[in-house]
């Protein structure tokens, strides 16, 4: 599933491309057949991230909400555009560029109010200038493990499994620590590491919690999880021993049982 870097990435190209442009819409698929009939030829104004939505901002009150969900991906060309292939939920065509969106979990005409209720319910988000205080003072009420924590919306916006791992490792924290158990200290770690990843990840278009100096290559030909610390690995990078796989809030979470106690 993308993570919230992914959806600012994309608000942030696609302000670019399309923003200020009238689009033509349609949906290939006819799952969105009505959605996209109210704002093809609209003027798109603007398009937001919040943790992992995507609102495309169309003048008259008129908004397009996308959540990836875990197989939803954007195809782009130029136009004029070939046919559509496969199942295309949503295409927006502009003078220039040709936006193909596939598999979203969520792709729904809204409202500016709507749109509110969606955001007001998320918690602070790292790429939003959202506010430590504000996750300090939800983490530390809780008795859910830390790695569980991390995972809810409500908590802190746009962190999802990779982010999780690697951040917990960075700073060595056990996952399954309760929230409730953590220092001021421990958290305000936690909290630089996830900033710091997630604008690495908004600059690069990608996850990378790697250096270059780690990878022994620069940054732009790493592969896979060669990007990650530990994520996906066997090994710990640092102490060598066995990464542990946990289910921790129903996703896998590798951690190092040596170097996160």
């Amino acid at each position: 599933m993308p993570e919230g870097h992914k959806t600012h990435y994309l608000a942030r190209e696609h302000n670019q491309r399309y923003a200020g442009e009238r689009l033509y819409v349609s949906s290939p698929q006819g799952r969105f057949s009505d959605g996209a009939r109210a704002v093809s030829g609209r003027l798109l104004e603007s398009v937001r991230a919040a943790g992992k939505h995507l609102f495309y901002e169309f003048e008259g009150n008129r908004i397009i909400h996308v959540h990836l969900g875990r197989y939803g991906s954007y195809v782009e060309q130029s136009s004029p555009p070939e046919p559509p292939r496969g199942q295309v939920r949503l295409r927006a065509i502009s003078p220039t560029y040709t936006l193909d969106l596939r598999g979203p979990s969520q792709c729904r005409l809204i409202d500016s109010e709507v749109q509110k209720s969606i955001c007001d319910s998320l918690g602070p988000d790292p790429l939003n200038g959202g506010k430590k205080t504000d996750v300090w003072s939800a983490i530390s009420k809780s008795g859910k493990p830390i790695g569980g924590l991390l995972l809810d919306q409500s908590i802190v916006a746009g962190v999802g499994n990779i982010f999780r791992a690697e951040a917990l490792f960075e700073t060595g924290l056990d996952p399954h620590i309760p929230g409730n158990k953590l220092t001021p200290d421990q958290f305000t770690r936690l909290w630089k590491s996830l900033v710091k990843m997630m604008k690495l990840g908004l600059k690069h278009g990608r996850i990378i919690t790697v250096t270059a100096k780690e990878a022994g290559k620069p940054l732009k030909e790493l592969a896979g999880n060669e990007r990650f610390r530990i994520y996906g690995k066997t090994d710990c990078p640092r102490c060598g021993g066995n990464i542990a796989v946990d289910s921790v809030a129903s996703r896998k979470m590798h951690w190092c049982p040596e170097c996160q106690s």
